[in-house]
């Protein structure tokens, strides 16, 4: 049997609270399901997606037309068989596939744009619940999620310890680094020196500020890859010439190396199916994240452990030897605070030549660990 997805979405019945002290009205949770509920709805397993991911986690995106992110890992037979699971994928407030966010209306009938308030990985987390709550699943088999995927998992173990039996973290850390935070203020002020950005509200323009925009994503797309892989793929080699030269260099500013043309296509991709404000409110919620600090009590500074003190679940936290953006040393920090909590925790370091993108592609060894850790 093929997964089945349905394209839903769903309005929170209160407002939800958020860590700015501000709460969010009317709002809209988009998510799709894939495989049945059993009826005591003891098989359902939430995905996490990324920073630029969204719910359409294992069939054709309706935008781009490619399968979707984690199609390879979901499906009949697959580590995560929907012939056994009920998998539930939302697209986090903030972003700009369906649930609330920046381009979504407000109360006056015009988009948010920036009167949308600043949020976290802890409100993202907080909508997901409230999903939960409508779809009245009590407790999930598993949370599983990479990168920005990772932190919600961990923000539902810490805020929420009895929503989950099991947490899978992959790729991931408790807490954004000081060059974490470089690069996205890279990323955001490109988007905020683009003309078309308009302070934000560019949404009645008809001129997005899709350069600043592709800019940025080209910037973080480095971050996700390896030295070694973009030499294997790419090294120095040169594009050939649109008048059919072979491999020659310009003498200008085209893209001459096949490297250049490659983060191009990235970028003027990436615009096609993503909103430049949800890229900066997203990139804050993720600059935000600290477990600890959200964990600290009585003007002291917060200790990791003490954010799963609560916590029953079974965790299993994953790192890729090629990952310089989350490097294996964030995992064994979340591991270590995991044992001191006293809480059963498995972590292994998978070998992979393609950077922090690794828990994306192929890697068979990452079949296994989520096949085995799910089950």
């Amino acid at each position: 049997m093929a997964p089945s997805p349905a394209t839903q979405a769903i309005t929170l019945p209160d407002p939800l609270p958020l860590d700015s002290g501000e709460a969010l009205e009317h709002v809209q949770i988009a998510y799709e399901t894939y495989g049945e509920l059993a009826a005591d709805k003891s098989n359902a397993i939430l995905l996490c997606h990324a920073l630029t991911g969204d719910q359409f986690v294992a069939r054709e995106h309706p935008v781009t037309g490619k399968p979707g992110w984690w199609a390879r890992m979901v499906g009949p037979g697959k580590p995560i068989d929907t012939d056994r699971y009920h998998v539930i994928c939302a697209n986090v407030i903030g972003s700009c596939m369906g649930s609330t966010g920046p381009a979504s209306d407000a109360a006056d009938g015009k988009p948010y744009a920036m009167r949308f308030p600043v949020i976290t990985i802890r409100d993202m987390v907080r909508g997901l619940v409230g999903l939960l709550d409508q779809l009245e699943i009590a407790q999930l088999h598993a949370v599983v999620g990479g990168s920005m995927g990772g932190m919600q998992a961990l923000s539902l173990a810490a805020n929420f310890p009895e929503r989950a039996a099991r947490v899978l973290a992959i790729a991931s850390t408790a807490r954004h680094s000081a060059q974490n935070i470089a690069f996205h203020e890279v990323g955001r002020q490109a988007i905020m020196a683009d003309p078309n950005w308009a302070e934000g509200d560019y949404y009645a323009t008809g001129a997005a500020p899709d350069a600043g925009l592709a800019v940025a994503r080209m910037a973080a797309h480095i971050t996700y890859l390896s030295e070694a892989g973009l030499t294997d793929k790419f090294g120095r080699r040169l594009q050939d010439r649109p008048d059919g030269t072979k491999g020659a260099k310009s003498f200008g500013f085209d893209a001459d190396f096949q490297v250049e043309s490659y983060l191009r296509y990235q970028g003027s991709g990436f615009t096609r199916r993503f909103d430049a404000n949800s890229y900066l409110y997203i990139t804050r919620a993720m600059d935000y994240f600290d477990l600890a600090e959200e964990h600290a009590k009585d003007g002291k500074e917060g200790r990791l452990a003490d954010a799963f003190a609560d916590s029953k679940a079974r965790f299993c936290l994953v790192s890729f030897d090629s990952d310089w953006l989350y490097p294996t040393a964030e995992s064994r920090h979340v591991v270590h605070a995991l044992n001191a909590a006293g809480a059963p925790v498995s972590f292994v370091e998978l070998s992979a030549p393609f950077g922090h993108d690794s828990f994306l592609l192929d890697v068979p060894e990452l079949d296994r660990v989520v096949k085995g850790f799910i089950e």
